[in-house]
């Protein structure tokens, strides 16, 4: 007899997703800046155990040691002020705006950016819990049938 997988296994990280894809929603339609913070916390738990296994290894030097610092006794002095007013025709701060005939596509990061994070994240929790479930529930198949011996 083939054993079929319990409602349970399929139910709970089901609605895990459905929960994170709704609060996905609501970030998307609600707009409000503190909304956000809601998926993210939904996918940490285990996002943030699995981040902790591709971290640098105890004792491995940094891949970038960062500038040359060049000790700076004070005795040097301050630059000038401007003796001269800006030339009516300068551009003003606030009128600069970047190039953007020269800008590259998108990346996939870019496209996807935070609902591609939390969603990949989502995933990766759903798998852990449905995982998790599985060797709960037979766990106590695996009892329940000892015990009927």
């Amino acid at each position: 007899m083939e054993r079929r997988w319990s409602k349970v296994e399929m139910w709970v990280p089901g609605s895990y997703l459905a929960l994170v894809l709704a609060m996905q929603l609501w970030v998307t339609v609600a707009g409000d800046g503190f909304a956000g913070v809601w998926p993210l916390l939904a996918t940490a738990p285990v996002s943030l155990l699995v981040l902790g296994l591709f971290g640098p290894a105890k004792g491995a030097a940094p891949a970038d040691p960062g500038p040359e610092v060049v000790p700076h006794d004070g005795s040097e002095p301050p630059t000038p002020l401007p003796s001269e007013f800006p030339s009516v025709t300068d551009p003003l701060p606030a009128d600069w705006t970047p190039d953007t005939s020269v800008a590259a596509e998108p990346g996939m990061g870019e496209i996807l950016g935070f609902h591609g994070a939390i969603l990949i994240g989502a995933l990766v929790n759903a798998a852990a819990i449905w995982a998790f479930v599985r060797f709960l529930v037979r766990r106590r198949l695996g009892s329940a049938g000892l015990a009927a011996c």
